[in-house]
Formats: C-alpha cells, sequence, structure tokens
C-alpha cells in the first residue's frame, strides 16, 4: 500500500490500520487476497473496493440490528493527511474497538470445515445434528458456530459455545451470539429476495464504549458464502461469488496450506475479480462503477 504521513497501528492479511487519534483509526482494505490464512503474491484488482462497499451497505442496513465501528466511508470525512487517491473507496473511518478473542461465525448451510466435521463424527462444533444431512444442505436454523482467532500464520480453530465462554464470558458470549444470528438472518433474508444464499458468514465483535460492536468487515465475500439461489441443490457445493474458486484452484494443486501459497493463474484472479464484483452489485442492487474510483 502507499506509504502515508498517518501512524501504522497493524497490517494484516488483507488491511492496514493507521492511527487518526485516540478514539479513531483509519481502515485501509487492500487487494491482497488470502486463503486457509496464507496470502497469495497475487492481488485481485479492485477486491479492497467491493470489501468497503459491501461493508459501507451492511453497516446501514443492519444498524436496527446492533452498532459498528464504522463512522464513514466517504473519502471527504478523512482526516487531510489520509486524502490519498490510492485509498479511495478503499478506506473507512472507524472507532477503536476493545475486540473479542473469538471470531463470530454463523451458518445457515452445513458447508466448508463444519461439513468436514460432519461426515467424520456427526457433529458440528461439537454439537450433534442429525443424521442424512446432504452437503450445503440448509440446517433447520442458523447456528453461531464461534472459532479461535488465531495469530498470524496460524489456522483459526472451532470450537464450542462454552468453549467460547471460557474465552469472553456468558454475558458476552451469549450478546455476540444474538448479534451475530440476528443479523445473519435478516442479511440472508434480504440476499435471498435477491437470488443469492448466504451460505454462512463470520463476524468480529469489540467494545464501544460498554455496547458491543460489529468491528470489522460485514458480509463480504472474504468472509462469507455467496451461492447464486439458481445453481444451490442439497448433496453438492455451488459455484460462490466469493474467493471459493482461489481455495479450489490451490486445493487442486495438492498444496499442504502452509506459505508459500501457489501461484494464481490470470484467469483465476480475473474470475474471483468478476465474483466479488457481481456479489456485491446482485446483493445491493447499486452498480459497482459509482462507487469511488472503481
Amino acid at each position: 500500500m502507499t506509504a502515508a504521513p498517518l501512524n501504522l497501528v497493524h497490517a494484516g492479511k488483507v488491511r492496514e490500520m493507521y492511527e487518526v487519534d485516540d478514539k479513531h483509526l483509519l481502515m485501509v482494505a487492500s487487494d491482497r487476497i488470502s486463503a486457509f490464512d496464507v496470502v497469495f503474491d497475487e492481488s485481485i484488482p479492485d477486491k479492497g473496493r467491493v470489501l468497503t462497499a459491501m461493508t459501507d451497505f451492511w453497516s446501514e442496513f443492519l444498524s436496527d440490528i446492533a452498532g459498528t465501528h464504522l463512522v464513514s466511508s466517504d473519502p471527504a470525512d478523512f482526516p487531510v493527511e489520509a486524502q490519498i487517491p490510492e485509498w479511495r473507496g478503499r478506506g473507512m473511518l472507524v472507532r477503536r474497538a476493545e475486540m473479542l478473542p473469538i471470531e463470530c461465525i454463523v451458518r445457515g448451510h452445513i458447508t466448508g470445515s463444519a461439513w468436514k466435521e460432519y461426515t467424520q463424527s456427526g457433529t458440528m462444533h461439537g454439537d450433534v445434528l442429525e443424521e442424512g444431512l446432504l452437503e450445503s444442505a440448509r440446517l433447520a436454523e442458523p447456528v453461531f458456530t464461534p472459532s479461535t482467532k488465531a495469530e498470524e500464520g496460524l489456522h483459526d480453530e472451532n470450537i464450542s459455545f462454552e468453549a467460547a465462554v471460557d474465552l469472553v464470558g456468558r454475558e458476552a458470549a451469549d450478546r455476540a451470539r444474538e448479534i451475530s444470528i440476528a443479523a445473519y438472518a435478516k442479511a440472508a433474508t434480504h440476499a435471498a429476495e435477491r437470488g443469492v444464499i448466504i451460505a454462512d458468514t463470520k463476524f468480529e465483535l469489540g467494545y464501544i464504549d460498554g455496547e458491543l460492536v460489529v468491528a470489522d468487515e460485514m458480509l463480504t465475500p472474504d468472509s462469507s458464502r455467496f451461492w447464486p439461489e439458481e445453481s444451490w441443490a442439497p448433496g453438492s457445493t455451488p459455484p460462490s461469488l466469493d474467493k471459493q474458486s482461489v481455495r479450489d484452484f490451490s486445493s487442486a494443486t495438492g498444496w499442504n496450506k502452509q506459505p508459500p501459497a501457489p501461484a494464481l493463474p490470470e484467469d483465476v484472479v480475473a474470475a474471483t475479480r468478476n465474483r466479488y464484483i457481481d456479489a456485491y452489485e446482485m446483493i445491493t442492487g447499486r452498480s459497482f462503477a459509482s462507487w469511488p474510483s472503481a
């Protein structure tokens, strides 16, 4: 990312966090892409702008369920020193939050690591499920399935709800589950009306002034599995409007999911970019071309 006069607080797999003042940060989303917690050398053009645009949309749409750390995605509201052309459409001015040390995952369908566990033991995050479920089947109701928040270079670990209680306390775990399931349910209903299934998603929550809020990206192709409704049928995994094409390609190479990641060919990069933009436009009903610098 472009060098900036703001103090860099943290550089993650996808985002950089810059200090604005003692209560605010500037979060900037890059075009880097990761899978299995490993960052690839190749980037996905416009990916960071899609993530920011979708988070901006959902923050407003779900504001009746929970607050967020987002102050503004409008570059005009950023500090003068953050008026950097490359950051247009990528930046979010946010409030500092005291983050929970868990990933707040909600599953509406059984897929991914949950499906793998189910095929091995008939459970999901340790809880026994009904017999005879098919891959990608819709669950009877959305389920809160937390995981640990691993350090850089390590993998998150699926945990039970009671294990989450041990990490954050009963009150915080109950409230995190309540927010996450309610936000997922409303978002999934909205997306379904536009022909998109949100199979699962991940929220990150934190405290601001004593209130538990959503404090990271929301319901983006990086943090969610989006399936076109027309392509879904229990018993198989439908094509995704997210980074599943990157996961599928890299897995097919025999990669051991440790750095370095295999090189992504141009067609996978182009297909992934298109899927991200399609997801944004289908779900929001907005044109990505109208987003700043898109």
